[in-house]
């Protein structure tokens, strides 16, 4: 089965599956595959520095390799984020993606297949190094009757036990991307909270849009273009909505044919909404996220391609509003969103849902 590449607002997955954060009792070959896969990454690594001074470095590579070193020295500089190893280094991976997730859900649910690990905790993927064992492992899972999604990835975080470098699959983004990819995947190793995807998920965000903005700012460029994040949000909201039909769907009939046809036609009136939307905002195929979204819409859908949405954004306004009340001053805010991280499950989502309603947004 071909993976897919996820569209804009779905990159990047934050967590590989590693051999480090792999339970004890695991599978033995899952955890042989990430072990290799890590330590092939950590074997190719090259200092950046070195890199780019090297005559047989292309002029172009050695440009965007000095943007994302600028980059690093920002987030650490000016948005309180760690100043160690990471992203001190260039791997060339040779392949697209360093990562393929797999997402299953049950045929009839719209909740994921968790895999639990002793320091990441649960998350609704599993990271593969490699696109072949990825397809396997969606194989296995469909076969126990789970709908599956397998989107390959270009970043993601060891939350600091690993000195994360620069990957070439990072560098077809264009500029924006990659400075905020570099403040996000470091925002992982300032908080990170077990059993909260959506938590980390949104805190990493949030960082990545604010420190976007103000390294913009500190490079005289004008703020980032709002009208694609809220076509990014609106495509968000699209799906999130579908996803909770289907919630709704699976509730409410028990007969397996039934419930198939109505799953269809569900996704069939997603596509139309899509189109009535889309064409409001000016037609297809502007840009690669105009192109993104459009082919994954047309792709298959199933249960599991739907989980990916509403992991990165869900309490970013929270967190917005959590950064205006400490004065905009990061390291301020950092305590607080450690605070925040400490708290049981159900007190952090209550003080994140004051915080959204505070920022104006009801959950």
């Amino acid at each position: 089965m071909p993976s897919l590449r996820m569209p804009r607002i779905l990159r990047p997955a934050a967590l590989a599956g590693l051999a480090l954060l792999a339970s004890a009792c695991a599978d033995v070959r899952y955890l042989a595959h990430v072990t290799r896969g890590q330590l092939a990454i950590a074997r190719a690594r090259e200092p950046l520095d070195a890199v780019i001074a090297a005559p047989a470095t292309d002029a172009r590579l050695a440009a965007r390799l000095r943007l994302a070193r600028d980059a690093r020295m920002f987030a650490a500089r000016r948005l309180g984020l760690p100043d160690n190893r990471s992203f001190t280094t260039y791997v060339d991976l040779h392949r697209p993606f360093v990562v393929w997730n797999v997402f299953a859900a049950p045929r009839y649910s719209v909740e994921p297949v968790l895999h639990c690990f002793p320091i990441a905790g649960c998350v609704p993927y599993r990271g593969y190094f490699d696109e072949a064992a990825a397809n396997a492992e969606a194989e296995q899972l469909r076969a126990a009757q789970n709908d599956v999604f397998v989107g390959g990835v270009a970043a993601y975080s060891t939350l600091g036990w690993f000195a994360d470098p620069i990957l070439s699959s990072m560098l077809r983004w264009d500029d924006d991307e990659l400075a905020g990819t570099i403040f996000h995947e470091l925002a992982h190793q300032r908080v990170y909270v077990r059993d909260d995807t959506t938590f980390n998920e949104s805190f990493a965000t949030f960082v990545q849009r604010e420190g976007l903005r103000e390294w913009r700012a500190a490079r005289a460029l004008p703020e980032p273009d709002a009208h694609d994040r809220a076509r990014d949000a609106a495509f968000v909201r699209l799906v999130l909505d579908l996803r909770e039909r289907l919630r709704t769907l699976y509730a409410g009939l028990h007969d397996a044919g039934e419930l198939e046809k109505a799953k269809q036609r569900e996704f069939e009136d997603f596509r139309e909404r899509y189109r009535v939307w889309r064409d409001g905002q000016g037609g297809a195929g502007q840009d690669a996220a105009d192109r993104g979204r459009d082919a994954f819409v047309a792709a298959p859908l199933n249960n599991a391609s739907l989980l990916p949405f509403g992991l990165y954004d869900e309490w970013v306004p929270a967190f917005a509003a959590l950064f205006a009340q400490c004065g905009a001053r990061w390291p301020d805010f950092h305590r607080r969103v450690r605070d925040l991280a400490a708290q049981p499950p159900a007190l952090r989502r209550e003080a994140l849902t004051g915080l959204a309603a505070a920022h104006g947004v009801s959950r």
